[in-house]
């Protein structure tokens, strides 16, 4: 069985550290990518919290799912930042909680009061999550609003504001950078912000095809698709990217294509990851408030666990532009 010195020895910090960082003592002064670090290293070795660790007298069992993989959430830690806000609230409030997986049934997992769900889901995980017939709370998702409360961002208004201030800048020449959404039936749909880029720019009267471009979330694909649309006859002055992640990709294709941001190309990005304001310039992007996605969560479903509302609620965050040094007027 794996022990705290296994998990600070693969970590690289020290045993002190790795035990608050398992405890979320918010009197803990380190960075997110120790943080982090902490918590892959505990779920690479399985690490389990002794019976010693766990408070005496829980309130509670709260299921965790998932709907991502270790991997993804390393890569663009969004969703990280919101679990790990939802599981230091719920230890908060003294709940014991687990993770469910999609081989989980009813009659195999122990007592259950209520279940958050994070990340997009198939139809056939949202019926699984229905089948236990128990409160549930889907985070950055809404699947089922007559079923399930959910919690989620204001993409639309997030967009808007970063494409007016791009427009403000002066830019007309505008393109996106994003990636490919999947509903409950396992069917391909255009990611909200990409719709809001379109619909909005074309109402300026100002939108081209050839500068909305699509692959993945991740800095490989921001790459790999601005060196591609830098190649181009016409170039975007300016881009709005669906998260920091393929922002990172971009700064790479730029620097190597010596394309001076944000003399040449204006950027913007989405979630305002720690690293974003130590970026070669800081990166100017969309503030969103994963913890207090986490958090409302939580407050979410233990309000409905202990009035036994029956009918749903949405909580919809709202997200604040970050202006830094990445995006700028556009060069006559």
């Amino acid at each position: 069985m794996a022990t705290i010195k296994d998990i600070a020895y693969l970590a690289q910090v020290s045993m002190a550290t790795v035990s608050r960082v398992l405890n979320y003592d918010e009197t803990l002064n380190v960075t997110p990518e120790t943080r982090k670090r902490v918590f892959e290293a505990a779920e690479e070795l399985n690490y389990v919290i002794s019976s010693k660790q766990k408070k005496a007298k829980k309130k509670g069992n709260i299921g965790l799912y998932y709907s991502y993989s270790l991997e993804e959430e390393l890569v663009d830690t969004y969703y990280l930042s919101i679990r790990v806000a939802l599981e230091k609230k719920l230890k908060r409030m003294g709940m014991d909680y687990f993770k469910i997986t999609k081989d989980d049934t009813k009659r195999s997992l122990p007592k259950l009061d209520g279940i958050i769900c994070l990340g997009t889901f198939k139809k056939a995980e949202i019926e699984l999550i229905k089948s236990f017939d128990k409160p549930s709370v889907f985070v950055d998702a809404n699947p089922d609003e007559d079923t399930f409360d959910a919690v989620v961002i204001n993409f639309n208004s997030a967009t808007k504001n970063a494409l007016n201030y791009l427009v403000d800048l002066g830019h007309e020449k505008i393109g996106f950078i994003g990636g490919i959404e999947t509903d409950m039936f396992g069917n391909r749909f255009k990611d909200l912000r990409q719709d809001v880029f379109e619909a909005y720019l074309k109402e300026k009267g100002i939108f081209k095809e050839q500068f909305v471009k699509i692959g993945g979330y991740n800095p490989k694909d921001g790459y790999q698709i601005l060196k591609e649309m830098l190649s181009q006859d016409e170039k975007p002055t300016a881009l709005f990217v669906a998260n920091d992640s393929i922002a990172i990709g971009c700064y790479k294709a730029a620097y190597e294509l010596g394309v001076e941001i944000p003399k040449d190309l204006s950027i913007v990005g989405f979630n305002d990851v720690s690293s974003a304001q130590y970026m070669v310039p800081p990166l100017t992007t969309v503030k969103l408030y994963t913890e207090i996605m986490g958090e409302s969560a939580v407050d979410l479903l233990l309000e409905r666990i202990a009035t036994k509302r029956g009918i749903c609620k949405k909580i919809t965050i709202h997200t604040k532009l970050i202006e830094r040094d990445s995006a700028t007027t556009v060069k006559k």
